[in-house]
Order: C-alpha cells, then structure tokens, then sequence
C-alpha cells in the first residue's frame, strides 16, 4: 500500500523513472521518425556516431556537467534532449500525484502501480508525438494508435467504462476525419488536416470519452492559433520544419532518376502526400503542425481533468 512508505520516497522513485525514460525517450524521437530500431546500437552522437558512455548519459547532469556539448566531437548539444529528460521527470511526478489523488492509502499496490505507469506511459508517448510532429510533421501510429490500445486496456482499471471508452474513440477520430478528409478533400482536392491528428483524437477519446476528445481538439486549436498569432508577429511568416523540407527536396531528386511507369507511381504516391508540395503562398495557406498542441492539450486533461474543461467553458461559453 502506497500509505506503508513517506510521500518523498515514492515521489523520488516516480521523478527517477521519469527522468530516465525521458532519456530513453530521445532515442524514441530521434529514430522512430527516421524508422531505425529503438534499442540497437546503443545510444550514440547524432554528430560523429561514436558510443555515448553511460556516464554521459546521466538525465540533465550530463548536460551540465559536459556544458551542452559531446565529449566525443564536442558537436552541440541539443537543449530539447535535457528539456525532454525534465518534462519526464515532471511527468513521473505528476502521474504520482493524479494516483495518489484518485486512489485511496489503502489501495493495492500494484493496482497504484498500473496507475501510475499507464500515465506515465501516456504522458511520455504525448511528450514524443509533441517533438516528433514539430520537426517532421509526422504523428507516428505507434504513438497514437498505440497510445488509443493502452487507454482501451486500462479503461476499467480507470473506472471510464469501455463504452465510454469505444464511443468517445469514435467521435475523437469523426471530430477530424469528417470535416477534414472528407468534406475538405471534396471541396479543395486534398484534406485540410493530416490522418494523424485524427488518431490522436482517437486517442483522447478512448482514455477520456468524448468529452476529453472534444476538449483536445477546442483547447489545442486556441493554443495552436495563439502560438501561430505570436509566430507570425515575431518572423513575419510560419515557416515548416527543416526536415520536411529536406525530405521534400530529396524526393524530387529521385522522382528525376525515374521513368516510365515507376515515374507515375511516384507520382501518384506524391500525390496523396500534401507535404511532397510547396506549400501555397499566404498566411491562411501556412502549414503548421497542429498535432504538438493537441498534444498539450491532452496531457492538461490528463492530469486537471474536467476541473479545466469546466473553467475553460465557463470563459468562452458565458
């Protein structure tokens, strides 16, 4: 039972776990996006390739310790690796505190346990999708289809019920594929969102119901819209993702080396992409990843729940 040991043990194992599989969720970001395998080799410069020892691999310390920059080559240093290991400490620590405010002292222990680690689960996956569709444009299914699995497994364990569950899954998907992917597509020839934030959506739906789909997708377009406001007053233009465009550039070097019929397969297969094309000139044409704010905007449901959701209607509803 979770009441058998003091507060700050269990809160310094929940900030440890966190930490260290935000580490860990480094290598998730830099190389599921890129399609390489997630535990060989072992964690190496993205600079010079060489073996990163695991002293250098201490969550934050190692940042600080080494001055943002790799022993091995002394390459930079990105800040989002430290930033992530904190956000995943932040995650354990909440997650700690959203069980310990659901369940009684006298739970079981390993029902506290599965608790807390399929919030932890959640919260890390989210923090991933949030990095990974900022520098890709790209919201991978083993985030967020994966992420819908965990919350249908663990809905009776949460008490939300797999009817719940199931439907709010439903209307998650419906919320963006609808007016996004069919409507949008039949009008303008291409869809207005990408199938990924749908799935995201999906997720939301299926650990919180249809309320915490309908949340995401209304907090997370005020955020994005704010941040895109901000952006566009600050650089005078939304610039997309340097990795979009490299890929971009890089697939119209290879559709020159084809001919024929493999040629017009490409084609096609580029067609149904809308980031294989410049985007259009215009603010209202500017594409920016909208899956990092209903990301956010999940994990503020996760962990405030529908306290928010009410205060947020009582702003804009009244």
């Amino acid at each position: 039972m979770l009441a058998e040991l003091p507060y700050w043990f269990w809160a310094g194992v929940a900030i440890a776990l966190g930490l260290t599989l935000g580490s860990f969720l480094n290598v998730v970001i830099h190389r599921l996006p890129r399609g390489e395998n997630l535990a060989y080799p072992a964690s190496r410069c993205p600079a010079c390739g060489a073996p990163i020892r695991a002293y250098d691999n201490v969550p934050i310390l190692s940042f600080v310790v080494l001055r943002g920059k790799a022993r091995c080559c002394k390459a930079p240093i990105s800040p989002r690796y430290p930033l992530t290991e904190l956000l995943g400490g932040l995650c354990g620590w909440a997650s700690l505190a959203k069980v310990l405010a659901e369940t009684p002292l006298d739970e079981p222990l390993f029902r506290s346990a599965l608790l807390f680690l399929s919030y932890l689960s959640l919260g890390l996956g989210l923090i991933a999708a949030v990095f990974i569709d900022l520098e890709f444009m790209l919201l991978p299914d083993e985030i967020t289809l994966g992420g819908a699995a965990l919350g249908f497994a663990t809905a009776g364990l949460r008490h939300v019920g797999w009817v719940t569950s199931l439907a709010g899954a439903v209307t998650g998907f419906a919320l963006v594929y609808i007016p996004f992917h069919v409507i949008y597509r039949a009008l303008r020839g291409h869809p207005g969102m990408g199938l990924g934030d749908a799935k995201l959506l999906l997720l939301a739906g299926a650990w919180f119901g249809w309320k915490g789909a309908v949340f995401s997708l209304l907090v997370g377009a005020v955020q994005g819209t704010v941040v895109a406001l901000v952006v566009l007053l600050v650089k005078g233009r939304i610039e997309e993702p340097a990795a979009v465009r490299e890929e971009r550039a890089l697939l119209k070097q290879e559709l020159d080396a084809l001919e024929g019929e493999a040629r017009e397969e490409r084609l096609r297969e580029m067609a149904a992409d809308p980031l294989t094309a410049e985007a259009e000139p215009g603010i209202g044409k500017a594409r920016i990843p909208f899956g990092p704010f209903l990301a956010i905007a999940i994990v503020e449901y996760l962990f405030f729940g529908e306290p928010l959701l009410d205060a947020y209607l009582g702003v804009f509803g009244s």
